[in-house]
């Protein structure tokens, strides 16, 4: 067991006092020593045995060293086993030139000069052990390998398990969650005393403050798992910072602050880039800086940094007198599912998720974010973004349609409080519509009597959403006469992919729940321009 980890040198002589002469020189090495006094005893050795080196006697009865050699090199495992010759037979460099064409690496006469056959094995020794070395190497790394691409297999199970779990989640939650907001804000429009549109308000205001909470856990696994996809659309930044500084002036006018936003005029009007994901991040950073401020102002800025031939460059600050951010604040800012101080989440409130998400989506913007502050004196955030110019001098106005009175609605829903809100909703904007308890229901209702508009849940008992477009679909293609309708999916879940799916089973448009009555309107008349266009004639 002591030598099993020593090198092996195989010493081929059939005269045993040659194999004791050749042993005693390589005595000081530390390896161990095999003997064979045939070719053949050799052969079957090397067939079982590791060797580093081969000392190989020419004149041998039955098999010559030549021969020996041959057989060697037509094996796998000693094609390219390092052989020394030893021999007597030197008169001629024939011999010489022999051992080397059968395959030899040296060749060395009798009687062996000590120092000559010992520097000779040293440096096949060195060569042996490197090979050793990177071989051991070369194993740790693919175990190494394998162990990675075990832990990354588990780590993207892990996080595909959770999507799907918070996917599910979400869907559980955002049904009877678009019930609560939807008959609210049908409450709200209704005649109610002061004290019952201040409750419905507050009712309200919480669904929607549970719906951010949602919305920020679903974005963030969305990050997590590479399923974020950005659009590169024309859109007007002037609007966008107007429309978030009207949503968000009365939150800050109850708390007294002063709020306004500048634009500098070298900032082009028309720009490229993804406005929902960049109104998401500059939303988020003001709710910031607007609850962390007690007393004060809260500033928008935006500003050119560098302007090239294709893009610009675009710095965007919120600037506030709020409470500032300690030092030690500071490290775990942008950390996910934390705030900077223990308490802030009792007293403020929030997932702790907001800048996290932020940050990543800045960076997968390719920009950068950061943030500037003195604890009690104030807070400064922003970020940079490379932002293609736009085309459009100004972007084109959508056409809006009137819808006719009579246009024809069927709402796909089989959660009874949900096909109340729909229907509802519909109806305060001046529209009936008639309801479908699952996918083959609507399907048969609209074979029926075809429907201009189809809203359609995605899960339903039975036959789903997806089932039941695919089949509407199916049947346009083979009646060419029937018209085509405008599906839209209105369902709880949000992820990227469901998203596919629908657009992939032959959806018009999805909408997910909650929605708002601006969403409601929006896809109502993009469905009606599609039908007004003619596309929704013939199955194209």
């Amino acid at each position: 067991m002591k030598d099993a980890n020593k090198p092996q040198i195989l010493i081929v002589d059939d005269l045993p006092e040659n194999l004791i002469s050749l042993e005693s020189i390589l005595e000081d090495f530390d390896i161990r020593i095999v003997r064979a006094t045939s070719g053949i005893e050799a052969l079957k050795l090397t067939l079982k045995e590791e060797f580093a080196l081969v000392i190989l006697d020419v004149q041998m009865p039955e098999m010559n060293g030549y021969e020996t050699l041959e057989l060697m090199r037509q094996r796998k495992k000693t094609r390219y086993l390092p052989v020394i010759f030893v021999s007597a037979i030197h008169q001629s460099d024939l011999h010489i030139i022999k051992g080397i064409e059968t395959g030899a690496v040296d060749f060395i006469p009798k009687p062996v000069i000590p120092d000559i056959l010992r520097g000779k094995v040293k440096i096949f020794l060195d060569l042996y052990n490197q090979r050793v070395r990177l071989d051991r190497l070369l194993r740790d790394m693919e175990e190494a390998n394998l162990n990675l691409k075990a832990a990354k297999d588990k780590a993207e199970e892990a996080t595909r398990v959770k999507s799907m779990f918070l996917a599910n989640m979400s869907h559980e939650i955002r049904t009877p969650l678009n019930g609560v907001i939807g008959i609210s804000r049908l409450l709200q429009k209704s005649e109610l005393n002061a004290e019952q549109q201040d409750l419905i308000n507050i009712i309200a205001k919480s669904g929607e403050n549970l719906m951010l909470i949602i919305n920020d856990i679903l974005d963030f696994s969305k990050i997590e798992s590479g399923q974020v996809q950005f659009e590169s659309i024309s859109f007007q930044l002037r609007d966008m910072v107007k429309n978030i500084y009207q949503l968000l002036r009365f939150k800050a006018e109850e708390k007294g602050l002063n709020f306004s936003y500048t634009i500098d005029e070298n900032v082009p009007s028309v720009l490229c880039g993804d406005p929902l994901r960049i109104n998401q991040i500059l939303m988020n950073l003001v709710n910031n800086a607007i609850k962390f401020t007690p007393q004060g102002k809260v500033e928008i800025r935006i500003e050119l940094v560098d302007e090239y031939e294709q893009s610009s460059r675009i710095l965007f600050r919120v600037i506030d007198t709020g409470i500032g951010i300690s030092e030690e604040g500071k490290q775990v800012l942008f950390k996910e599912f934390q705030q900077t101080e223990s308490s802030m989440s009792r007293r403020y409130g929030g997932t702790g998720l907001g800048l996290a998400i932020s940050k990543n989506l800045v960076n997968l913007m390719n920009g950068e974010i950061n943030v500037i502050s003195t604890e009690g004196k104030g807070t400064e955030f922003y970020f940079r973004l490379p932002l293609k110019k736009s085309t459009l001098e100004e972007r084109e106005k959508e056409l809006q349609y009137q819808l006719p009175e009579d246009i024809r609605i069927l709402v796909a829903e089989d959660n009874l409080i949900n096909q109340k809100v729909f229907k509802l909703s519909l109806k305060q904007l001046g529209y009936n519509s008639d309801i479908a308890q699952n996918g083959q229901e609507a399907f048969d209702m609209h074979i029926a009597n075809p429907y201009d508009i189809v809203f359609m849940d995605m899960q339903m008992p039975g036959t789903d959403g997806l089932q039941a477009t695919s089949m509407i679909r199916a049947y346009e293609r083979e009646n060419a006469d029937f018209p085509r309708t405008y599906i839209a999916a209105v369902t709880a879940n949000s992820l990227n992919k469901d998203k596919d799916n629908c657009l992939s089973a032959g959806m018009n448009n999805f909408l997910s729940k909650p929605f708002s009555e601006k969403e409601l309107i929006t896809v109502l008349q993009e469905g009606f321009k599609v039908k007004a266009n003619g596309f929704s004639l013939k199955y194209e």
